[in-house]
């Protein structure tokens, strides 16, 4: 039985899906009122799935980019190569505040947002 090695795009998306169950489970959980947490864990991992899955596709598609976590970057990577993605895709650029800062930061933001972002990112993938 021979192992599969998975190219650098596939490891991307995979964690980018990743990311996304964390942060949607971590959500429904803080909702039903199962555990307290600052919102900006669920951001963390919004943030960390839009960029994986941004840089997967860049990967695919054999551009380079930058070590960044800021997510107009990387976006503009896309449209610069005319790559396609989702619709409505400079709606995730605010969340590249939650990639170091929101770490160490107290940001504030509506928590109506994060079904936001859910939504498009499951579009996109």
């Amino acid at each position: 039985m021979g192992t599969k090695f998975l190219k650098t795009f596939e490891i991307l998306f995979n964690k980018s899906i990743v990311d996304l169950n964390v942060a949607k489970i971590t959500h429904r959980s803080y909702e039903k009122g199962e555990i307290q947490l600052a919102l900006e864990v669920v951001f963390f991992h919004l943030q960390q799935s839009a960029e994986k899955l941004i840089k997967s596709l860049l990967d695919l598609n054999k551009i380079k980019f930058p070590h960044t976590h800021d997510l107009e970057n990387i976006i503009n990577l896309l449209k610069e190569n005319n790559i396609k993605s989702v619709n409505n895709i400079d709606l995730l650029i605010p969340l590249s505040e939650y990639a170091v800062d929101g770490r160490y930061a107290v940001l504030h933001d509506d928590i109506e947002d994060v079904n936001i972002y859910i939504n498009l990112l499951e579009k996109f993938i």
